[in-house]
């Protein structure tokens, strides 16, 4: 869990000079950007422009970050986290520091986008984040700390971004870093090992958190708690079925949960005719599923059904016979 409560290691004055051990680069530290238990990223500017530089004391935490970046490089057509740029070590009174500096994405953050531009955008932006989480788990990684706090819509034409890959890890090990809300441990629905389902979870919660606005606590059955504030927004009635599977983990990967949230966020007629076909499979379902009728009832059905129109044959003769006899003695 991101920690921003925690003293920050670094206090380096604005015009500090950084320079890299290897590669020779120099920045000029602008000013702080943030800070947690992963490290502090400052605004910096060199030669080609503005830049993120982000140092840590903790070179594996470094090493992992720069990894998810360059795993986001070779995935063709994603944007989601910021261009890797520069990675080094500063020197400074006899230790080394290792820092990475990528690319610096300007914009507000996802919470702060939806306030100005109103609900409506985010099916849109949630997609494009579904796209590009099915990118990242191609790669092996899971985001892990996925919140509106870590995501910037830049543009026009608006485009959601990452500025913190700092919870990524490793498909199929425990979760790095978490916060509450998003996290399906704290709910009680699931655990925190790195699988796709995971992130798929905390996108359900941040379309919560983009509605409501601000966070809610659990307070006794989280899943009840859930549905319950999902149910409550006309914002979500589209989408809610998808959002609700996927807080339930029955999605095994973004691109399937994207595709049905494309698809419920399509035209109002086709959502009748999803549902009306819904309906259908499931009176044809319910059809199949019906026992099928024994040889010894079938039976018994065809012999009551010859005793019936051997009875109404007799009614037939017997009143022809009757309505005879009555012109016979006129």
């Amino acid at each position: 869990m991101m920690m921003n409560s925690l003293k920050n290691p670094f206090n380096f004055p604005k015009g500090t000079v950084i320079k890299g051990k290897w590669n020779q680069k120099m920045y000029v530290l602008l000013k702080e950007l943030g800070y947690g238990a992963n490290g502090t990223v400052y605004l910096v500017q060199n030669e080609n422009g503005y830049a993120a530089l982000k140092m840590s004391k903790n070179s594996m935490s470094i090493t992992s970050e720069v990894n998810v970046l360059k795993a986001f490089r070779r995935v063709q057509g994603s944007s989601l986290g910021p261009s890797l740029l520069d990675v080094d070590d500063w020197i400074i009174k006899g230790s080394a520091i290792p820092f990475y500096v990528m690319e610096y994405i300007q914009g507000p953050n996802l919470l702060d986008f939806i306030k100005q531009k109103g609900p409506s955008w985010i099916g849109v932006l949630l997609s494009q984040l579904l796209r590009d989480l099915e990118s990242l788990h191609e790669q092996g990684w899971v985001f892990g700390d996925l919140k509106p706090e870590n995501l910037i819509v830049a543009g026009p034409p608006y485009r959601i971004r990452c500025i913190d890959v700092g919870g990524a890890t490793i498909q199929g090990r425990a979760i790095k870093e978490f916060t509450e809300f998003f996290d399906r441990g704290y709910w009680g629905m699931g655990n925190r090992r790195a699988e796709p389902s995971y992130d798929l979870f905390s996108v359900a919660m941040i379309a919560l958190n983009l509605t409501y606005l601000k966070k809610f606590e659990k307070r006794v059955n989280g899943q009840a708690e859930i549905v319950q504030m999902l149910m409550k927004r006309p914002e979500l009635q589209l989408m809610k079925h998808v959002l609700l599977r996927a807080v339930n983990g029955h999605y095994s990967s973004a691109k399937e949960m994207r595709k049905e949230l494309l698809l419920a966020l399509s035209s109002p007629a086709n959502q009748k005719k999803s549902e009306k076909n819904e309906h259908l499979a499931n009176s044809a379902a319910k059809a199949a599923a019906k026992p099928l009728p024994s040889r010894k009832a079938i039976h018994k059905k065809k012999k009551n059904r010859k005793l019936l129109e051997t009875f109404l044959i007799i009614v037939s003769l017997s009143f022809l016979y009757l309505v005879y006899l009555f012109f016979q003695l006129i």
